[in-house]
């Protein structure tokens, strides 16, 4: 079944992990894809893979902390394919493990910026397009830690809680036009970013959920697909944890 046959989509980050897994879901149930991240090899990698099993899609390099990057992110997709009906704001970063006292001011600005800033540009341009429409779906990545707390990462859990927050505002003053706004929480997903763990770190990590493993991006994938089909009509402004019951404890 082709849960977004001819649908238009954007995915942020998505040149590796979870946004590359959503782009090739996306892909596989019909949609034409914009892939974005500031990796242009591995991005173009992305919609070679998307193009070698028959799909649609495109490639725009972008840093979505830079708001007019976003602008012409957002203008690209459109002038690219003729609209923007899903998009996923999904770029990120973890910045360091340090105490709030400790923790580099310079760092702190960079993952704001990238997780929340970019969040709302990216929100603020996709609507213009989505209002014009009276449509679209709109899902925006969070973590476990937009819904609890946890040590040495302040800038991290600060930033993926405002996202809920944020994503809570925009779905309510869009919800009579046509337009849903959810969030998705993860926990601990197999991607690069854990690659230089080692096995008893990843162990570790393993242990923190009740399932007793880490998550896979595909198992993500699947959820935000669902958020993004007509299957989720009437789903707006929640958020949804993927997360082997690491929130449940």
């Amino acid at each position: 079944m082709n849960y977004l046959k001819s649908k238009v989509a954007l995915v942020t980050g998505a040149t590796s992990g979870i946004g590359k897994s959503i782009a090739l879901l996306y892909a596989s149930h019909g949609a034409k894809v914009m892939v974005s991240g500031r990796n242009q090899e591995s991005g173009l990698q992305v919609v070679q893979q998307i193009q070698d099993n028959g799909g649609e899609a495109a490639f725009f390099k972008a840093d979505v902390s830079d708001p007019e990057q976003c602008r012409l992110l957002i203008q690209a997709t459109v002038s690219t394919f003729g609209g923007l009906d899903v998009a996923c704001n999904n770029a990120g970063v973890s910045g360091v493990l340090s105490t709030l006292v400790d923790y580099p001011i310079d760092t702190w600005q960079e993952v704001v910026n990238t997780n929340l800033n970019s969040v709302f540009y990216c929100l603020k341009y996709e609507l213009e397009v989505m209002n014009k429409q009276n449509s679209g779906v709109i899902i925006n990545m969070s973590s476990i830690y937009g819904l609890t707390g946890t040590m040495n990462t302040s800038a991290y859990v600060a930033s993926k809680h405002a996202i809920v927050g944020l994503t809570k505002s925009a779905a309510l003053e869009n919800a009579a036009k046509g337009i849903r706004i959810n969030t998705v929480c993860p926990g601990w997903i197999e991607t690069p970013i854990l690659n230089p763990l080692s096995d008893d770190q990843i162990k570790a990590l393993d242990n923190l959920h009740p399932v007793l493993r880490i998550g896979k991006p595909e198992e993500v994938a699947e959820l935000v697909l669902w958020l993004s089909s007509d299957k989720a009509s009437f789903v707006t402004g929640s958020n949804y944890s993927v997360d082997g019951g690491y929130l449940a404890k």
